[in-house]
């Protein structure tokens, strides 16, 4: 007797397939052996060799694409691996770059801090060639305070707006730094802003009350009354035991009058 390959093609197929179908039982303990799970790619060979002739196909008909696609993945792997390595390796030579710069600054020679001395370059060339670098990104801090203190304010301004932080202590000393640059540029209701914003970036009792200080001090000077006493209340409620809360009752029992 021939034998006949078995495929759900097949009579016997089509008869085992109408006498096995059976409903499965909702009963959660009735035995495993009396459930059914159909699966036509495991009960039938022939199903799964069409389901990979298919698949053959699809990579086929589709290979320059998918060629295409592996090739854009390695390529962004390969990119972004050698984009780290260049990254790090401009941070290092930022770091050295601006050695002799913060040396400078620490003993303040400022106009060599900023500038160079010929041999070394100056903060102000270290930010703004390597300003995507963790290094270049303080030396536009140093940067900003040294302008600040040779009373180049728009320059300080512009560095300290270039620089971020995630020490929300130095933050936020930028931020008061840049109301100070305000401040000297006649722009008090600007500086006001940059000083709340100092106060609420991550407040603390070491150093909010100092900000809201300066603050309520701008807002006076940009005739903002309101504004002031609302400062100096926040001083007296918020941090009642700071050193600032003497000034601020003064200052605002002068306002109240």
């Amino acid at each position: 007797m021939s034998k006949i390959p078995f495929t759900g093609k097949s009579q016997q197929a089509r008869q085992g397939q109408q006498t096995t179908q059976t409903v499965v039982s909702t009963d959660p303990l009735a035995p495993a052996e009396n459930l059914s799970y159909e699966n036509p790619l495991l009960e039938d060979p022939d199903a799964l060799a069409e389901r990979l002739a298919q698949s053959e196909d699809f990579v086929r008909n589709n290979r320059n694409v998918l060629l295409g696609i592996l090739a854009v993945v390695v390529l962004a792997v390969v990119g972004g691996f050698g984009y780290y390595t260049w990254r790090n390796n401009q941070d290092t030579q930022a770091q050295a770059q601006m050695f002799k710069a913060v040396n400078y600054w620490e003993s303040d020679s400022l106009k060599q801090a900023m500038k160079g001395d010929g041999k070394a370059p100056g903060l102000a060339t270290v930010a703004n060639e390597y300003g995507g670098t963790k290094a270049g990104n303080l030396a536009n801090f140093y940067a900003g305070v040294a302008a600040l203190k040779q009373g180049q304010f728009k320059e300080a301004l512009d560095n300290l707006e270039d620089f971020s932080s995630d020490d929300y202590l130095v933050q936020s000393r930028a931020y008061s730094l840049m109301g100070d640059a305000q401040m000297e540029l006649n722009n008090p209701k600007e500086a006001a802003d940059l000083y709340a914003k100092a106060a609420d970036h991550n407040a603390n009792e070491q150093f909010s009350p100092g900000y809201l200080l300066k603050e309520a001090g701008a807002r006076e000077i940009a005739k903002d009354n309101e504004g002031a006493l609302k400062a100096y209340n926040r001083i007296i409620t918020e941090y009642p035991t700071a050193q600032e809360v003497g000034e601020a009752r003064q200052f605002k029992a002068r306002l109240d009058k």
